[in-house]
């Protein structure tokens, strides 16, 4: 039968009865979609956990991927920092060797000039013919000492 649809009567529209079998049957219909559903949600916020774990994961992968990489190049930069204060100290010694040495032949071809010129003096008549009478006289005496590369290795 029908039951009438609102306060009056004139709307003409009537709501089926239903008995409570059908009743239950709705509810346990609503209630089995609501646990399908809630199901549904617990699944997918699951999933949603389980993929910002797998990224949360992966970005300290990342990081610990990254400070060592950070590690390996710092310690590459000390070590080769240390190595161009080596070769500037080297360096420095080298140069202030090639100053001694550089002075130290400066000085020998000023002796050597010195004592040819002592030995026009002296013996003016051995000047132009007197080198190969004169064993003094020789080609390393009479020209300056140039220094080798092959001397310093």
């Amino acid at each position: 039968m029908a039951s009438p649809c609102g306060s009056g009567a004139s709307s003409g529209y009537t709501l089926p009865t239903t008995n409570s079998g059908s009743d239950e049957d709705l509810q346990q219909a609503l209630n089995q979609r609501k646990k399908k559903r809630m199901l549904s949600n617990r699944e997918s916020a699951r999933r949603s956990r389980l993929r910002k774990q797998r990224h949360l994961d992966d970005l300290a992968a990342q990081v610990a991927q990254l400070r060592k990489e950070n590690n390996q190049i710092l310690t590459s930069y000390n070590v080769i920092t240390q190595q161009i204060l080596a070769i500037d100290s080297e360096n420095s010694v080298l140069r202030t060797q090639t100053m001694e040495l550089s002075h130290r032949l400066q000085s020998l071809n000023e002796i050597l000039l010195h004592m040819n010129g002592l030995a026009a003096v002296d013996h003016p008549s051995q000047n132009l013919d007197g080198f190969f009478v004169n064993p003094w006289s020789s080609i390393s005496l009479n020209h300056p000492i140039m220094a080798s590369p092959d001397m310093f290795q």
